[in-house]
């Protein structure tokens, strides 16, 4: 492992997680939660096997992740976080903020997953903890969908689809997360493009104020 040499806890947490698409291996498996190898390469794209292969070695080494064999029929080897490596979500999420004044309209080449959105979506605020469960769809144009459920003063989120959503928000994807993080007003998302279906006050419930 490269080391910077220094006895500094930013330059030692840098030696662990600083090499390239260490950290976005971190963002894949706190939002899908145990992955294949395959699982991560869809999440990843751009990125070598052997590299894939070696990033997540350095990872298990460090202590961030573990393997397990999962059980027949799948027959196939997972990877997991530790603790250590949960403990890593509120410097993603940090991250995030950090970076959406760098976000503008995708470039040409630039891919998206919607589930990059989970984990900064984790962090958002139920502002109405004694008002009835709420479910929000969020659709990127072009990409799988993410639900954000807020209950009694909690935020959780997955993949996938429910049924009847409280609200559905669409659009692409500077819309949707400048939205999400607060960088972007609801009413002025919709007027570049974002489109809103259901309850406008229940999307205002859980944006940052």
């Amino acid at each position: 492992m490269r080391t910077y040499g220094q006895y500094c806890g930013i330059a030692k947490a840098l030696d662990t997680i600083g090499d390239r698409w260490t950290l976005l291996i971190i963002r894949e498996l706190l939002a899908l939660g145990p992955c294949r190898h395959t699982d991560l390469r869809n999440g990843l794209p751009g990125i070598a096997s052997n590299l894939l292969v070696d990033r997540l070695r350095e990872l298990e080494e460090a202590g961030l992740i573990h393997r397990k064999a999962a059980p027949p029929p799948v027959a196939t080897t997972l990877f997991s976080l530790t603790e250590r490596g949960r403990a890593l979500e509120p410097v993603l999420q940090e991250l995030s903020r950090w970076g959406i004044p760098l976000l503008r309209e995708p470039a040409g080449s630039d891919t998206f997953r919607t589930h990059w959105l989970d984990v900064p979506a984790r962090a958002l605020t139920d502002h109405r903890p004694d008002q009835p469960a709420i479910a929000l769809q969020l659709h990127a144009d072009g990409n799988e969908d993410l639900v954000i459920e807020v209950k009694d003063g909690s935020v959780h989120t997955h993949a996938g689809r429910v049924d009847h959503p409280t609200a559905s928000l669409t659009g692409p994807p500077h819309l949707l997360a400048a939205t999400l993080l607060g960088e972007l007003d609801l009413s002025a998302a919709v007027q570049q493009g974002l489109r809103l279906s259901g309850e406008h006050e229940a999307v205002l419930r859980i944006l940052p104020r």
